[in-house]
């Protein structure tokens, strides 16, 4: 695979770089060698970080050198085909959009010549591939939103945006995981929380699963809100069509 880069980050990690674009298939190479790297038993290896069109290595420079440790990985690129990745699944984030939750959606429909109700309609009909996470903790980079509702980011970001709030920005659409500063036009809010210390699995989401966001009332927004704060609320995930 002569596309593939080996670029040293530091000095205890390595970016195996796939391509120079943002694609479902460079994510599938992504996911193999990640897995192919978990099994490998590669003596001195710490962690895995999957990035848009990455894997980033940390490695104990100790116990394996940045050469040794990057003919090893050349050596498993032969056996990417053979690995099987877990067939993807789908989980479902309910969003109460525009009003106070959304105060952006307007933007939105304006800029690109449609109503709000347009610009739901088209949100919630994808199905977004998490390529990464990052940023803040939980916080999913997705692909896949339609052109037809990209908007530019606000001009001025906002000094405190709320945990669950749901934006876009230029041809992206992601959820801010907890409360930060952003600039991203906001057009809902999803009562589920993306990021946990408490939780068992603080993070919710993980790069390679999808989202598929769904259009809830003020009603089942704060039904969901109080199930997701007593610890009864039931996730939906399913299994991707392919």
């Amino acid at each position: 695979m002569s596309e593939v880069r080996y670029l040293v980050s530091g000095d205890c990690s390595v970016c195996v770089e796939f391509g120079n674009e943002i694609s479902p298939e460079i994510n599938k190479k992504i996911r193999a060698f990640k897995i192919a790297v978990e099994k490998s038993g590669i003596e001195g290896i710490v962690e895995t970080v999957p990035t848009y069109r990455s894997l980033l290595v940390y490695y104990k420079p100790e116990i394996i050198s940045f050469r040794e440790i990057s003919e090893k990985f050349e050596e498993l690129m032969g056996s990417l085909d053979n690995i099987e990745i877990p067939p993807p699944t789908v989980i479902e984030i309910p969003v109460l959009y525009g009003g106070e939750m959304g105060p952006d959606i307007q933007n939105v429909a304006e800029h690109n010549g449609k109503t709000v109700e347009e610009v739901i309609q088209i949100h919630t009909s994808e199905e977004y591939l998490i390529y990464m996470i990052g940023f803040i903790a939980g916080f999913p980079y997705l692909g896949g939103m339609s052109k037809e509702i990209a908007t530019p980011r606000l001009k001025s970001p906002r000094v405190k945006i709320d945990g669950g709030s749901v934006g876009i920005a230029g041809e992206q659409t992601g959820v801010y995981p907890v409360d930060s500063p952003g600039g991203w036009q906001l057009i809902g809010r999803t009562p589920l929380k993306l990021y946990d210390a408490e939780r068992e699995k603080p993070v919710l989401l993980e790069a390679g699963q999808y989202i598929k966001f769904k259009s809830v009332t003020p009603e089942e927004y704060d039904a969901i809100l109080k199930a997701v704060e007593d610890g009864s609320y039931r996730y939906v995930v399913y299994d991707k069509e392919v």
